[in-house]
């Protein structure tokens, strides 16, 4: 049986001390918005791993780091 294509194939993983949220988005557009949003002025979150749904699992697309956000 295939596994079918979540409907949201975009997910964020946001960590820091006191922070650990996943967040599933439509578009890589979208899950950029709350990762600058995530990372941005004085929130505790020190990183977020974006990843993307491809052949059957989630992917690892990329890792941004808040000094990496202006």
């Amino acid at each position: 049986m295939a596994i079918k294509k979540p409907r949201k194939p975009w997910r964020v993983i946001v960590t820091g001390p006191d922070v650990n949220a996943t967040s599933n988005h439509t578009s890589e557009d979208n899950a950029y918005i709350l990762v600058r949003a995530a990372l941005g002025g004085d929130s505790p979150a020190e990183q977020a791993r974006i990843e993307y749904w491809k052949d059957g699992q989630w992917r690892w697309f990329e890792t941004v780091t808040a000094d990496e956000i202006p």
